[in-house]
Parts: C-alpha cells; sequence; structure tokens
C-alpha cells in the first residue's frame, strides 16, 4: 500500500524543500505586487487618473467610516504628508514592490517633518498616525525627516490587532511609538538613534526585522510600562547594524534599552550583532538606579561578530535554556489568539 502523506505533512515536507534552497532560487521565487489586488482603491503620485487619488489622506478619506473592510494600494513615490488612520473598519495598505518578504525592494514612501516639540506631543509628530484596530500594512516605508533635537515620531501606534509587514520605519528619537495595543513586526526595518521603539502600555512583537542603530550610547528601546500587567516588548530573530550614514563609533556604545518606567519589561532573543553594543547591553534611564527595582531586561541567544565579551548590567537577566526563552513569545506578548490576525506567512 503506497504512503500518501496528509496535507498538512506534504505543506511540511514543501516548507522545508523552500528553506533549504539556495538563496539565489529563493530570490527567484519571491512574490511581487507591482499591481492593485481587486478592490484596492489606488494611490498614484501626480495622477490625474479618474478613480485614482494623488495623496493617501484623500484616499483614506474616500472610504465610509463604517465595519466594512476596505484596502489601499500604493504606486512607487515619496507621499509627503501626515497621515492618520481612524476609520472603523479593518484596512490593509499596501505598498508596491518586487519582494512582498523584504522591505529593501519598498517603492512607496510616506515622509513628513515633525518635531513633538512644535507638534505639541510624540503622537501628533507622528507621520503615519494609527488610532484604530484591524490595521495591517505591507512593504510601506515610513519617515520622520526631523533629525537630532527632539523627539520625532514616524509611526504613532495606537490601535489592537495591528501587524506591519516588510515595513521600514526611519527616524532618529523616538522613531516608532509602541504605546497602546496588540501590534507585530514582522520582516522589516527600524531605525533611530535614541529609545526609538517606545511606549507606555503596548504590547509587541517583533520578529525577523533589521534594527539600525544610529547614535553612541543610544537606546534601541524604552519601555514605560508603569504597572505589573501582562504587557511586554518581545523581539525575536532580529538583526542588529549600523544605521544609514551612522559613524562607526556607535559600536561598542548603543544599549538594548533602558528602563523608562518601573515595570519595563522587554526581551531580546536570538539576537544577531552585527555592530559590537556596550557590554553591559542595558543602560539605567538618566542614570537613575531605583528605576530598575521591577524591570526586565533580558536577552538569550544573543549572537553574531558583535556579541562578545558582553558583561549584562547587573539588574539584567540572560536566559539560557531554550524553555526559559519561550516563556516569552508571540503569545506572551501580544496574546495566545495571535493566528487569527497575524499573517503567519510572515512569522519568524
Amino acid at each position: 500500500m503506497r504512503f500518501s502523506p496528509s496535507p498538512s505533512s506534504r505543506y511540511s515536507l514543501l516548507f522545508r524543500f523552500l528553506l533549504f534552497l539556495p538563496a539565489s532560487v529563493q530570490l527567484a521565487l519571491a512574490a511581487s505586487r507591482t499591481s492593485p489586488p481587486t478592490g484596492a482603491v489606488v494611490v498614484r503620485a501626480g495622477t490625474t487618473t479618474s478613480g485614482e487619488f494623488a495623496t493617501i489622506t484623500e484616499a483614506l478619506d474616500s472610504f465610509p467610516d463604517s465595519t466594512s473592510s476596505q484596502s489601499l494600494f500604493i504606486y512607487p513615490g515619496t507621499y509627503t504628508e501626515q497621515v492618520d488612520i481612524t476609520r472603523t473598519g479593518p484596512l490593509t495598505i499596501y505598498g508596491y514592490t518586487t519582494d512582498t518578504t523584504t522591505y529593501t525592494s519598498n517603492s512607496a514612501t510616506i515622509t513628513f517633518n515633525s518635531p513633538a516639540s512644535t507638534a505639541g506631543s510624540d503622537d501628533a509628530s507622528g507621520t503615519l498616525r494609527i488610532h484604530k484596530d484591524n490595521f495591517s500594512m505591507y512593504n510601506v516605508n515610513v519617515k520622520n525627516t526631523f533629525g537630532p533635537g527632539v523627539q520625532a515620531i514616524a509611526l504613532s501606534q495606537y490601535g489592537s490587532q495591528v501587524g506591519f509587514y516588510g515595513c521600514g520605519f526611519y527616524g532618529y528619537q523616538d522613531t516608532l511609538y509602541a504605546n497602546e495595543g496588540t501590534q507585530v513586526y514582522l520582516k522589516g526595518y527600524i531605525e533611530g538613534g535614541i529609545d526609538f521603539i517606545f511606549g507606555r502600555e503596548g504590547s509587541a512583537y517583533f520578529g525577523g526585522n533589521t534594527i539600525g542603530v544610529l547614535a553612541e550610547g543610544g537606546s534601541i528601546t524604552a519601555s514605560g510600562r508603569e504597572t505589573d500587567d501582562s504587557g511586554s516588548y518581545v523581539f525575536h530573530q532580529n538583526t542588529v547594524v549600523l544605521g544609514t550614514g551612522a559613524p562607526t563609533t556607535v559600536s561598542g556604545t548603543y544599549y538594548f534599552g533602558r528602563p523608562w518606567s518601573d515595570f519595563a519589561k522587554v526581551i531580546f532573543e536570538s539576537t544577531t550583532l552585527d555592530v559590537a553594543p556596550n557590554p553591559a547591553l542595558w543602560s539605567l534611564w538618566d542614570g537613575e538606579a531605583d528605576s530598575i527595582d521591577n524591570v526586565l531586561n533580558a536577552d538569550y541567544n544573543t549572537t553574531g561578530p558583535g556579541a562578545s565579551n558582553l558583561e549584562r548590567a547587573s539588574w539584567a537577566t540572560e536566559l539560557t535554556s531554550a524553555s526559559e526563552a519561550a516563556e516569552y513569545s508571540i503569545s506572551s506578548a501580544v496574546g495566545s489568539d495571535w493566528e487569527d490576525w497575524v499573517d503567519v506567512s510572515y512569522f519568524v
């Protein structure tokens, strides 16, 4: 009797086959998204075509504020505007790309130049502001071009069940404001210099991203968790590199994070360090030792050319076994129902 594999077994075999293909072959198999999905509203820079929109804001304004699902497709270009998304129903934004599996071929960029000192708050300075649940975005770059000096947010995120896939986020101080809700960031790029992934009540999972560091002595994260709740930032299989134009003197000086509040909870797992951090890995908030009374700053299986000679801060935790690390996962970060709303094809 001939064995016939089940559908799940066939999927597993196919996945393993694809996983071990040469990189050049995998690239050839990469999917592209160069035309709008069926039903998507189109944004195209400079368009005069009826039914298309020249700005993202105009396209968003065309949607009904209802519970209906909507989608938007952005053609290549730089869109200089501040985008605030508040509609009730589910929304998906797609960016033009020749390779959906990575941020490196992204061709649509939303950019704005706004410091919090002028805008009035961190949130108000955001180039892209998400104030809604059930939102997904694929292969779009988001930038706040203000640069050093004060907080200037690229993404301000307040929604739950929000996913960013193959997206790029660029700023300097406080690039990514993961402030509220459940959210995932998968196979993208996040760049900044000071406290550039931060927030108070957000629960976030970061998987398979490239993280670009820009500033000497800067911190990747600043968790402002103020109570002993379930919130955390979990980082899994990310790679840390020098950011665009960063001086080589950044090497050996940056930190995984510093606790913004007493209950900061940040875990880095299986991180590859292409550029060396400060050996302590974690820093105090303005030197205040009492800021670590209830803090969890942890790492597991930190490797790469920059991972030698680490001497972790006294309050930091090095997880030494896979079972310890398994306690901090996508489920612990954003909930056991994550498969109901996360695009699992990007999951790392």
